[in-house]
């Protein structure tokens, strides 16, 4: 499954302006596409608590897996102040690690900013992930 990487970025700039984001005023948005060709989108939620707060990448994800879906093509993530697309936003580390639960190390990652989209692999982003053969060799 292939996809303009344009085409994922808007999804994730969409995903972006309905971001809620009081505390950091930092609104990022993911646009996960997985392999039916289907784009699922996600925004941070953040929380007084600030451990409950959910990222985007983690949003669009959960609302793929909570419908079935389990095998992901390409992600594309934005982010900036108050909605305004500026610099590079990459996934946070938990974000990266759950991610890598479902998607190929060689899955790309559309980094959309000011100045046009960096495409990198989430192997890139997470070299040495923890899987589930690192848990089952541990047991």
């Amino acid at each position: 499954m292939t996809i303009d990487p344009r085409t994922l970025v808007d999804a994730a700039i969409d995903a972006m302006a309905r971001a809620y984001a009081p505390y950091s005023h930092f609104h990022v948005g993911a646009a996960l596409l997985d392999t039916d060709g289907r784009i699922w989108q996600g925004c941070n939620i953040e929380n007084a608590s600030y451990p409950a707060t959910m990222c985007a990448e983690r949003s669009a994800l959960s609302a793929a897996v909570s419908a079935g879906v389990r095998r992901f093509a390409a992600i594309a993530i934005v982010g900036g102040p108050e909605g305004i697309l500026g610099g590079i936003c990459t996934p946070c580390g938990i974000c990266r690690q759950a991610l890598s639960e479902f998607c190929a190390p060689d899955m790309p990652v559309y980094l959309g900013h000011a100045d046009g989209i960096t495409t990198l692999t989430l192997g890139e982003l997470l070299p040495y992930s923890f899987t589930l053969t690192d848990k089952e060799a541990k047991s």
